[in-house]
C-alpha cells in the first residue's frame, strides 16, 4: 500500500490480508426474498447494498456512494490522490489564495438536455451553502463568498481565508453538480428521488423499500480524467438493491442473485477470497470510528475521567476478537491512519493501563463502591452511550462496543449502551449535549480537514452540529484555521498533527477502529472500483467478461 493510498483489491490472496472490512453500516433488518431477482442478462449489474437513504441526493455518505452514479463533480481525486480533470479541464488560485478559477470542458450536459455551464456550477455552490446540502456547508461554509460565471465556461469562486486544499474537497461526492432548471422547476420530491446530474446513469424508477433501476445515458462522452474508458458506460442498467442483512446479501451474491455487493462481514472475508470472489476495500480517509466525551455536562467535564475512561480500554484486543485481521485497530480519535497528516503520537496516547485508570478515578473523586461501580458525592459513576445500530454502527461494530463496555466497567463505570434504530438516528435522536456521555461515529473526508468540520465551535451565530463532544475552545479552532489555510504542504501536516495531539493529550475523542468501505465481486464481473475520495463503488467502467 503506497502512502496515503487505502484502496486494496484481492482477487484471492485472502492469506495477504490483515486489515480492514467493518464498512459503514446497516439498515432495518429486510427478508431477501421480497428483493433479490436472479442475476440479469449481461447488460445489468445487480448490486447488493445494506442501506436505503431517504433521497438519492444528500448530506450522507449512503447517499454520496448512489448519487456518485448520476452527478459528475467539477474535479476528481486519482489512485495516486491528484485531482484530476472531470467537468472542468483546468483550473488556477489567484497568488492571494482568496479565488478559484474553473475552466468547463465543452459539450457536458445534464439529463434534462440544459448545458453545464458557468452559471450552473455557480448555481450548485450558493444552493449547498444555502441549505442545498449541510455536509457541503459544514466543509466550506466558513469559506465562502461567492461564485460567478465569468463566460460560459470559466467560473470563479471566491472565498474568504486561504484554503489550499479547497479543489481537493470537491472530489467528494457531495459535491455532485444538479441541473439549475431541474432544481428551480422540479418539486423537491421529484429531486430527492431523481436528481437530474450529467453523469453516466439517471434514475428509471425508485422501488422503495427494494431497489433503484438505473440506467444508461447514451449520449454520455466527459468521464472523469481517471476513468478506465470514455463515452457511455460499459452496461445498460445498474438494479441497486437494499439488503439490509448481511448474512442475506452475502448469501444472494453467493446464490449468483448478486454481481456484487457492499459491506462484507469480517469473518466472511477469508471464505469469500477463497471461493473466487474480488474483494475490494477503502479504508476511508476523515475521522475513524471514534468516541467523543461529552464535555458540556456529567461526568466527562472532567479530564482525569476522561483520560481513565481511555485508559480502562484495551481498544486493540477488543477490535481484534472482532475483525478477525481484517478490521483494523486505530487509537487516533481525530483523524484516520488512511488521511494525510496523520499523528502516530496522538495514536498512542492512552494504552491499556486500568491501575492508571483507578489512580485518575480516585483522584477525581470516584471511590469503589459495594457492587464494584464507583461513586461520588452519592451518585454512580453511570454513563449513557447510544449507538445508531445499522446506520452508523453494523454488526461488527456493536460487537466491538459490547466488549469496550466489559472492560469499562471493571474499572468502576457503569456503562448504559442505548442502540437506536436508523429511523430515531435520521430523526436527531442523541445529537445534543442532555442525551449521552459518550458518543461513536465517524465521518469521511478525503484530508485532515476533517478537524474544522469536527472541532469548530458550536456558537449561536454560527453552529456545529458536528462538534459532538460539545468542545469550546478558541485556541484548538485556531490552531485548525490555520492549517487549514497554510500554503505549505510540509507546514501545514505538522499543524494538523499538533492540533491531533492537542486533542489526544485533553483526551476528547479516542479512536477505536477504522470505518471501511468494502466489496465483493463475482468472478467475471471486471471494472468495478472504488473512487477515492470517500471510497464509494463506481460501475461506469464496469463490465462483464
Amino acid at each position: 500500500m503506497r502512502p496515503f493510498r487505502a484502496r486494496l483489491l484481492l482477487a484471492g490472496a485472502a492469506a495477504l490480508l490483515l486489515a480492514p472490512v467493518a464498512g459503514c453500516a446497516t439498515g432495518d433488518r429486510v427478508e431477501p426474498a421480497a428483493l433479490v431477482t436472479p442475476a440479469a442478462a449481461s447488460d445489468t449489474i445487480v448490486y447488493g447494498h445494506q442501506q436505503e437513504p431517504p433521497c438519492v441526493y444528500g448530506g450522507w455518505i449512503e447517499q454520496a456512494y448512489l448519487s456518485g452514479q448520476i452527478l459528475d463533480n467539477v474535479v476528481a481525486l486519482d489512485d495516486d490522490r491528484r485531482v484530476v480533470p472531470w467537468l472542468a479541464e483546468s483550473w488556477n488560485v489567484s497568488p492571494d489564495g482568496l479565488t478559484w478559477t474553473f475552466t468547463l470542458r465543452r459539450g457536458p450536459t445534464f439529463s434534462d438536455g440544459t448545458p453545464v455551464d458557468a452559471a450552473a456550477v455557480a448555481r450548485n455552490f450558493d444552493y449547498w451553502v444555502d441549505g442545498g446540502n449541510a455536509t457541503v456547508k459544514a466543509w466550506i461554509g466558513q469559506y465562502y463568498d461567492a461564485a460567478r460565471a465569468v463566460d460560459d465556461r470559466t467560473v470563479a469562486v471566491r472565498l474568504t481565508r486561504p484554503y489550499p486544499r479547497f479543489a481537493e474537497n470537491m472530489t467528494q461526492p457531495y459535491f455532485g453538480i444538479q441541473s439549475p432548471r431541474a432544481l428551480d422547476t422540479r418539486t423537491a420530491e421529484q429531486n430527492c428521488s431523481a436528481p437530474v446530474g450529467s453523469g453516466p446513469f439517471v434514475v428509471e424508477r425508485w422501488n422503495r423499500g427494494s431497489d433503484i433501476a438505473l440506467t444508461r445515458r447514451e449520449d454520455y462522452d466527459w468521464a472523469p480524467a481517471d476513468a478506465e474508458h470514455t463515452g457511455p458506460a460499459l452496461v445498460r442498467r445498474i438494479d441497486w438493491q437494499f439488503i439490509t442483512d448481511p448474512t442475506a446479501r452475502t448469501a444472494a451474491l453467493r446464490s449468483g442473485a448478486l454481481d456484487a455487493m457492499y459491506d462484507v462481514q469480517a469473518f466472511e472475508w477469508r471464505n469469500l477470497a477463497a471461493e473466487g470472489f474480488g474483494l475490494q476495500r477503502y479504508v476511508t480517509g476523515g475521522r475513524p470510528q471514534q468516541i467523543s466525551f461529552n464535555t458540556e455536562r456529567g461526568p466527562f467535564t472532567d479530564q482525569r475521567v476522561r483520560q481513565a475512561f481511555a485508559l480502562s480500554l484495551d481498544r486493540r484486543a477488543a477490535v481484534e476478537a472482532v475483525g478477525k485481521g481484517v478490521i483494523p485497530y486505530d487509537g487516533n480519535g481525530p483523524v484516520s491512519r488512511s488521511t494525510p497528516a496523520y499523528s502516530e503520537q496522538a495514536a498512542a496516547r492512552y494504552g491499556h493501563d486500568p491501575a492508571a485508570a483507578a489512580a485518575l478515578l480516585d483522584a477525581a473523586g470516584w471511590r469503589p463502591g459495594p457492587d464494584g461501580v464507583r461513586v461520588k458525592d452519592g451518585r454512580p459513576l453511570e454513563v449513557v452511550f447510544p449507538y445508531a445500530i445499522n446506520r452508523t454502527i453494523n454488526q461488527d461494530g456493536a460487537a466491538i462496543i459490547q466488549a469496550l463496555q466489559r472492560q469499562a466497567e471493571s474499572v468502576g463505570f457503569r456503562i448504559r449502551l442505548v442502540p437506536y434504530p436508523p429511523s430515531a438516528a435520521a430523526a436527531g435522536a442523541y445529537s445534543g449535549p442532555g442525551d449521552y456521555d459518550l458518543s461513536i461515529g465517524y465521518w469521511t473526508a478525503a484530508n485532515a480537514g476533517i478537524l474544522h468540520v469536527n472541532w469548530r465551535r458550536d456558537l449561536p451565530g454560527s453552529p456545529n452540529k458536528a462538534n459532538s463532544a460539545f468542545y469550546d475552545d478558541p485556541a484548538l479552532e485556531d490552531l485548525i484555521l490555520r492549517a487549514n489555510s497554510e500554503p505549505d504542504p510540509a507546514r501545514q501536516a505538522g499543524l494538523y498533527r499538533s492540533a491531533q495531539r492537542y486533542i489526544a493529550d485533553r483526551a476528547l475523542s479516542i479512536g477505536v477502529y477504522d470505518r471501511l468501505s468494502t466489496l465483493a465481486v463475482k468472478p467475471g464481473l471486471r471494472g468495478v472500483r472504488q473512487e477515492q475520495s470517500q471510497g464509494g463503488p463506481i460501475f461506469y467502467d464496469a463490465h462483464f467478461a
